[in-house]
């Protein structure tokens, strides 16, 4: 087994070999590290490093299992964390000049529960200016790029969760997404996302009362993605939004066979890319393949829409950021600077204007979510813009067309807007470019495992990605 062999190798693997004594953490993890300083100027992914304190981490871990000490459920594995949750004693930038390196006097509680199970953070993940693009660079760390094709970006807002994973520079990673930025990422990046039920999994405050927003893992497989997912889920005393019980996903599901999937291509609405159409279109025939009757359905929706969820973001996340722009305004990012000046201008008559829509946009997708197991749409409608890109400046066109250049491009809000259905993102293929595109899962409201059992049988399918030298980016 190559170095870079290990540095794919799926995380629940690395675990069992870990148990077994015949693979170490430390020698996975000096193989990410020496792959990540092999990687960075090409795919720039990570901000802060920790690698000397993970490989001490590492020996404290390879010396518990040598022993057959306890355990956690993550012990050993080196987990790339978004810069934009907290660890005692560590900086945060959320990808922005503003905060300069401020050391943080907590550890939120999803990176408590991470560290505590024995994962190992050996790096924090790349971000657009406070998290708030579909794209990820920013003045204070420069432009990450899509390890399957560096001209493009590997989404965002999550983009160097999704970048290390595909580089082969972390094990597992954490996301978080208000409009998309676990899935974007995991389409652009050919990996899984999973959006879980508003309340699943805690966040911080005050965002944590903010429905549009989720914390989740990205992974390679769908088995490794249940097992951050069921590490980071639970009630939190610190986060009132958090459902009781906890809920843990079982990793083995039975066939779907005799499944009723709905289908929709465009949510009514976008512009889909001829790339993201064949490949989704594929991915109806591996289901049926599997026994699942596939029928394509009309939700009724149109682009009202996406100017709700657009609308409702501005109300919200960028009237947060409106406060930064007397004192700083010149030193932020135009992407974030243009979303905080549409902030202010946000009036609460457009905020309740954005419920009405997505009161009415739940009265045909819960009807229909009765009559089907799950629904399946596009991840991203274009497979990625270009690592470059900024909505302020560059226009975006599908099919001949001009779209949002913030959110048009992709079909991930209006699940954010319907937050308490879980939604996965899957791997559907590549374009032309080489970048992968996606599919996603969108399950009846709380119900997970639907979505998880849907993407195994999916997965079990086609195959994993990242399996061997074909199936992975060459960098």
């Amino acid at each position: 087994m190559t170095d870079l062999d290990l540095c794919y190798m799926p995380a629940s693997e690395a675990l069992r070999l870990f148990k077994a004594k015949k693979f170490s953490p430390v020698e996975l993890m000096r193989a990410v590290i020496d792959r990540a300083e092999a990687t960075k100027e090409t795919i720039n992914c990570f901000t802060f490093t920790h690698f000397e304190e993970a490989i001490g981490l590492a020996r404290k871990a390879e010396a518990k299992y040598a022993r057959g000490a306890r355990t956690g459920a993550l012990e050993g594995l080196p987990i790339g964390i978004k810069d934009e949750s907290y660890i005692k004693g560590k900086p945060t930038s959320h990808g922005s000049l503003l905060t300069r390196d401020a050391v943080c006097g907590h550890t939120s509680t999803m990176n408590e529960r991470i560290i505590k199970a024995g994962g190992i953070v050996h790096a924090r993940t790349a971000t657009p200016e406070f998290s708030c693009a579909g794209y990820t660079w920013s003045r204070r760390w420069g432009v990450t790029r899509n390890p399957w094709n560096p001209d493009f970006t590997p989404g965002g807002s999550s983009g160097g969760a999704a970048a290390t994973l595909a580089s082969g520079t972390s094990s597992i990673a954490t996301g978080s997404d208000i409009a998309g930025s676990i899935r974007i990422p995991a389409s652009a990046c050919g990996l899984v996302g999973f959006k879980p039920p508003y309340g699943r999994n805690p966040d911080e405050p005050p965002f944590n009362l903010d429905f549009y927003c989720h914390t989740g893992p990205l992974a390679r497989n769908v088995k490794d993605a249940i097992l951050l997912q069921n590490v980071m889920a639970g009630p939190s005393p610190l986060d009132i939004a958090t459902l009781r019980p906890k809920l843990r996903l079982p990793v083995d599901y039975k066939p779907i066979k005799g499944w009723k999937i709905a289908f929709s291509m465009d949510l009514g609405s976008f512009e889909v890319d001829a790339d993201v159409r064949r490949n989704t279109l594929a991915a109806c025939d591996v289901f049926r393949s599997l026994g699942a009757t596939v029928e394509e359905v009309d939700l009724g929706w149109g682009d009202e829409v996406l100017k709700a969820g657009m609308a409702y973001l501005e109300h919200l996340f960028g009237a947060s950021l409106s406060q930064l722009l007397e004192e700083h305004g010149e030193d932020m990012t135009r992407y974030a600077r243009r979303f905080a000046e549409d902030g202010r201008k946000s009036k609460a008559t457009d905020f309740v204007g954005t419920l009405e829509v997505a009161a009415r946009m739940y009265q045909t997708l819960g009807p229909l979510l009765e009559k089907y197991d799950v629904l399946i749409c596009p991840t991203n409608a274009l497979p990625a813009v270009s690592a470059e890109f900024d909505q302020t400046t560059d226009t975006v066109e599908i099919n001949g067309k001009q779209v949002n250049p913030s959110l048009g491009w992709v079909m991930t809000t209006p699940f954010n807007m319907m937050s308490r259905c879980p939604v996965l993102s899957m791997p559907s293929g590549r374009a032309a470019s080489g970048v992968p595109t996606g599919i996603q899962i969108v399950g009846r409201t709380y119900c997970d495992a639907d979505v998880f059992r849907v993407a195994m049988a999916y997965e079990t399918a086609q195959g994993q990605w990242y399996g061997s030298a074909g199936t992975r980016p060459s960098l």
